[in-house]
């Protein structure tokens, strides 16, 4: 018994600074996610996004024009449930470099994009978020980080059972 309690005691003495140098030498988060940066890119986006925000009016005529793709960056499911006639989807969570250029083709396409918050049911598939971590928000920033410049946002918030809308349902 005194031998296994001495290997015991031996092994964690041993072990301890051995484990210690591991978790010394995992490599951080710090390279790959940078606070700062996004936080930085979030205020050059504030002032530039004021800009392009646009009615539903410009935003049905915008997207009737040649190079311009509106964006659905919710679920593939929401999007399955309900979106804008005419729509491209691609879930803000799945957005990369490689996504979105196989999404949008183009660097310098036009992008109209909007969200659940632009919609007053409040219902499936559009549930309000909260307003502060509205998806608009989020999509704009990632786009312009990407290289997206021409992006405009639908500003007014509308019922999707107006004809107006475009509206197909899943």
């Amino acid at each position: 018994m005194r031998v296994l309690a001495a290997a015991l005691v031996l092994s964690f003495a041993i072990g301890a600074p051995l484990a210690q140098a591991q978790e010394k030498m995992r490599p951080t988060t710090a390279a790959r996610i940078d606070y700062q940066g996004f936080r930085g890119l979030a205020g050059q986006v504030e002032a530039y996004r004021a800009d392009r925000l646009v009615s539903l009016a410009d935003f049905q005529r915008m997207a009737r024009e040649p190079n311009t793709i509106v964006l659905d960056a919710r679920s593939a499911d929401a999007f399955r449930q309900g979106h804008i006639d005419g729509a491209v989807n691609l879930p803000f969570t799945d957005f990369t470099d490689q996504s979105l250029a196989g999404a949008l083709r183009d660097p310098n396409v036009r992008i109209l994009i909007y969200c659940n918050n632009n919609f007053s049911n409040n219902a499936q598939p559009v549930i309000l978020k909260r307003v502060e971590l509205a998806l608009n928000i989020q999509t704009f920033i990632n786009l312009y980080g990407y290289g997206y410049r021409n992006v405009y946002e639908l500003g007014d918030v509308v019922d999707f059972n107006d004809a107006e809308v475009g509206w197909v349902r899943g």
